[in-house]
């Protein structure tokens, strides 16, 4: 029996990224018919954006925590 993927909004950051790379990665080869290619492009949408939610999430977190906005990182010289 073929697993069902878990639903989009219930996956960790990690979880969705880790899923996304590997669907870049079977789009790239080729290999899959043009419906499972569709099929695969539509979860990796869905993917990105959630990724895209928990980072903008834990951006306003820190933000909360920090009491102040976010400045860019700065290389030591």
């Amino acid at each position: 029996m073929i697993k069902s993927p878990k639903p989009v909004d219930s996956l960790t950051y990690e979880e969705a990224l880790a899923e996304l790379e590997s669907i870049v990665v079977a789009l790239e080869e080729g290999n899959q018919p043009l419906e499972q290619a569709m099929t695969l492009f539509e979860r990796g949408q869905a993917l990105a954006r959630r990724c895209t939610q928990l980072l903008e999430a834990a951006e306003l977190k820190v933000r909360q925590v920090s009491g102040e906005a976010l400045t860019e990182f700065e290389d030591e010289p």
